[in-house]
């Protein structure tokens, strides 16, 4: 007997006793529902037949005969598989069964007319009453897709695939739809899983509700799956996990659908399937926009976007862009991945790029006066902790004076929204990387006139040029090892089509001076990540891929704050972004620091810059401004 992994299974499908319960609970509205059609199918014809005024004796033999009608009329419906049936996902085959039910019905009721004499009925009354049968069950089972006839392809006995489709929902009964219509694409589904009992035994487009989770090894083998197709778009990474490790265990390949987030139009075809990735393990809510809110920002406007190269200000571009700004200006100063940002968009809408460093003052005033921007993304950044330990002056000369550049020119050029980019390290930093960025939030609050520069922190991106699960990647198509700092490093992941999405309903939500943080969820173990990326390459963790523990870098957290010590996070319109409004900064000290920083870099006083770097984001900028964040719930 198999026995579902530990942990990971709801019980077991019930007797057959209680199956036929559920059975009969489901199809017994629908037979009445029959019985009702059958009826009216047979006293309307007599009605209208005899003018209204029909004579007692027809009555009494309507109501005679009626039971024996239902019942020859039901018994077609129930050879033909009329029940039983999910019918909001019926297709052509379904409507097949109808007309082939009908006729069969019609059969049986000329056959019980030789059987047991005539019917004490107009004979004209008994035709049309079986018309209006068969009618009168489609238009129940089909309604306005009664006629929605195609052709039906020849079953694809010779499909490559064998595939068992998880979830029972709309997502597989379009799948499903498609792979009938579509035989080339070689995937043949034998069979569904779903975890709700009540769908037992239901079928959709000929392919039947076979168990839940605990019966796919089972059904792996005896049905001979080569693929588990994930079709529940809106599933937890919980669940994904799940799935994924009972497909593992039954040694078969599992591909998903596209999540809700990524569906565009609400409807998914076979051409969807893609392989499973980390993103679909990790698994978080769909994100909710305000839509006409971010319009408001960003539609017909002109739009500036810094670092627009990289894999966040490429991103913000691509999703910007179909807000059809009025113009959209890339600045970056790599021409590659500048060119590249420009082939994500397409002819979305037509963008400029500029190749242009933040870096250099006169160029970045230039291009800000010359483009007039209305909204401007400040993505243009270094990020890697472990470098700027050892490299300090490109982090100041980069996060904190490139920035300094970028506002200085959105001041003078009037540009009514700057949003910059941060990070979870800007809280309580301790790293060179956390500190410029932290200092880069004041330059952006102290030097924007009011209510029109905010800062936005979160914390990593999945898949970003440079992160932990690319490195995780290379390192495993080398064959290892794959290297985790320590075992109790946890970070806040999000992918980058929702981190941006939340970035823009951010920046429209924004008052000006204040710093937003997004909801990060639970952090996220890098040591089960690991074995996580492991396990989706095919490979097996300690066995075909060793993990070595290489020591915490210089200037990393084991887990990243989500609040400055102190202070409370005040909810946004938004539930997954947080707010503070911290005391403005004082301007005076600001510029003060930041001359200061210049000089340094330009005498190469790294000790000293990183001294004084650190202690402008304890309090000795801006007294009193330690800025509050939200963002994961812990």
């Amino acid at each position: 007997m198999d026995r579902p992994l530990p942990g990971l299974a709801e019980p077991r499908g019930a007797s057959l006793p209680d199956r036929l319960v559920q059975r009969l609970r489901r199809d017994i509205p629908l037979a009445l529902l029959d019985a009702v059609v059958v009826t009216a199918a047979y006293t309307l014809p007599l009605v209208v037949r005899i003018d209204g005024q029909i004579p007692e004796r027809f009555w009494l033999g309507l109501r005679g005969t009626l039971p024996l009608l239902i019942v020859l009329h039901l018994s077609a419906n129930l050879l033909f598989g009329l029940y039983g049936q999910m019918w909001r996902y019926a297709s052509v085959d379904e409507a097949r069964r109808v007309v082939y039910a009908g006729m069969t019905g019609a059969a049986f009721v000329v056959g019980g007319w030789f059987a047991f004499g005539p019917y004490p009925l107009p004979r004209s009354v008994v035709a049309a009453g079986a018309v209006l049968s068969f009618i009168g069950f489609g238009a129940l089972r089909f309604q306005s897709r009664l006629f929605a006839f195609h052709r039906h392809t020849a079953k694809d006995k010779g499909a490559r695939e064998r595939i068992l489709v998880f979830g029972a929902g709309d997502a597989g009964a379009m799948v499903l739809r498609d792979l009938t219509a579509h035989p080339q694409l070689g995937l043949r589904a034998l069979g569904m899983v779903d975890d709700d009992p009540r769908k037992r035994g239901f079928a959709i487009a000929d392919v039947r509700v076979l168990g839940n989770r605990a019966d796919i090894p089972r059904l792996v083998q005896r049905l001979d799956v080569t693929q588990v197709l994930f079709a529940v778009p809106s599933a937890t990474g919980d669940l994904v996990s799940e799935v994924a490790a009972i497909c593992e265990e039954a040694q078969v390949r599992m591909r998903v659908l596209p999540s809700v987030r990524e569906i565009v139009g609400g409807v998914v075809t076979a051409r969807d399937i893609r392989d499973l990735s980390i993103e679909d393990l990790l698994g978080r809510r769909q994100v909710e926009m305000d839509l006409d809110t971010v319009r408001g920002l960003l539609t017909h406007r002109r739009v500036l976007i810094t670092g627009a190269g990289g894999s966040i200000g490429s991103e913000i571009a691509r999703q910007v862009s179909a807000f059809e700004p009025a113009t959209l200006d890339l600045l970056d100063n790599d021409e590659t991945h500048l060119h590249d940002a420009l082939a994500s968009i397409g002819s979305i809408a037509p963008a400029t790029p500029i190749l242009a460093d933040v870096r250099h003052r006169d160029r970045i005033l230039e291009v800000v006066a010359e483009r007039r921007p209305e909204v401007i993304f400040h993505t243009a950044a270094h990020k890697h902790v472990p470098v700027l330990e050892t490299h300090p002056r490109e982090a100041v000369l980069t996060n904190v004076l490139g920035t300094a550049n970028v506002v200085e020119a959105a001041a003078e050029a009037d540009v009514e929204r700057l949003v910059l980019i941060s990070t979870d390290k800007a809280i309580n930093p301790r790293s060179v990387m956390g500190a410029s960025k932290r200092l880069a939030e004041d330059i952006v609050r102290g030097f924007m006139p009011s209510g029109s520069g905010c800062a936005v922190r979160f914390g990593n991106v999945l898949g970003s040029r440079g992160s932990v699960i690319p490195t995780f990647l290379k390192q495993i198509q080398a064959g290892g090892p794959v290297t985790v700092t320590d075992p109790e490093m946890r970070r806040y992941f999000m992918s980058i089509p929702e981190a941006v999405q939340l970035v823009l309903q951010a920046a429209a939500l924004s008052r000006g001076g204040d710093v937003l943080t997004l909801d990060m969820g639970e952090p996220i173990s890098i040591l089960d990540l690991a074995r996580k990326v492991i396990r989706l390459s095919g490979r097996v963790p300690g066995r075909d891929i060793e993990i070595v523990l290489s020591g915490a870098r210089p200037g990393e957290k084991l887990v990243e704050d989500v609040r400055d010590d102190g202070e409370d996070l005040l909810p946004s319109a938004h539930p997954s972004i947080f707010v503070t409004r911290p005391p403005r900064p004082d301007r005076v000290a600001l510029r003060r620091t930041l001359h200061r920083l210049e000089s340094l870099c330009a005498s190469r006083g790294d000790a000293e810059l990183v001294d004084l770097l650190q202690g402008s984001t304890q309090g000795a900028v801006a007294a009193g401004s330690r800025v509050a964040t939200g963002g994961g719930s812990t």
